[in-house]
């Protein structure tokens, strides 16, 4: 029988399912599936850079035009930020409210320091602080363009240009995909258990996917710092 709360109502399906270590995990997990599924598709778009300035620009100008005409200028992508600031909250809390719960349930320190997990397991909480600061960072320099110096507005392919052609720009972009990559790494594959699709047969497949996904993420996004710093894109 379910618990009443001080009010003598028995909490919500939904309420109850919030509170249970389940249902964070499986928030984390879906939350985190669909920020994945929009760093794939953004890469993907970050890479038309290299076919130069018009096909970057156009892609750029193609989102704001995105449902046209059954959706006003820039609501497609409007509801994709909502449906993600949904997502970044929905993880961030989720992750935090964990954390609190595992310290608690094991307020002690181990005596033996020998290492339990992976390196990306370790460091998935300072890489989900990092990322953070790193969106609202890129998110001044390439959306408000508040922090980006030679920023053009209306000129995504030359804003992206001055951003890379700084080394502060550079650094704090390798590194904040370097976190990317490991969060994915870790994170993909929680996700899979905490869904039910790991098994003792798919667990290869699934850690291989995990790796995939990391290393093609993160090289894919890096190749476009390093394209401008080389040359290549100018």
């Amino acid at each position: 029988m379910a618990l009443a709360t001080r009010t003598g109502r028995r909490p919500s399906t939904t309420r109850t399912l919030w509170d249970s270590t389940v249902g964070k995990k499986s928030v984390m997990a879906v939350s985190g599936l669909i920020m994945l599924g929009y760093l794939v598709v953004h890469m993907l778009g970050n890479l038309k850079i290299f076919f130069g300035a018009d096909e970057f620009n156009g892609y750029a100008h193609w989102l704001r035009t995105l449902g046209s005409p059954f959706l006003h200028h820039e609501w497609a992508l409007w509801i994709v930020r909502v449906v993600l600031l949904a997502a970044v909250a929905g993880h961030a809390v989720s992750a935090y409210q964990l954390s609190r719960r595992d310290i608690k349930a094991r307020p002690v320190k181990y005596a033996h320091k020998r290492r339990r997990a992976s390196y990306a397991t370790r460091t998935m909480r300072w890489g989900g602080i990092i990322l953070a600061l790193f969106i609202v960072w890129h998110l001044l320099d390439l959306t408000t363009l508040t922090v980006n110096e030679r920023a053009w507005a209306g000129h995504p392919y030359q804003n992206v240009l001055a951003t890379f052609s700084t080394w502060y720009g550079n650094t704090i972009y390798i590194v904040a995909m370097a976190a990317v990559g490991l969060h994915v790494r870790h994170g993909f594959w929680s996700a899979a258990q905490t869904l039910g699709a790991g098994n003792a047969r798919r667990d290869r497949t699934l850690k291989f996917l995990a790796n995939a996904l990391a290393l093609v993420l993160f090289a894919g996004f890096v190749s476009v710092p390093v394209a401008v710093m080389t040359g290549v894109v100018s």
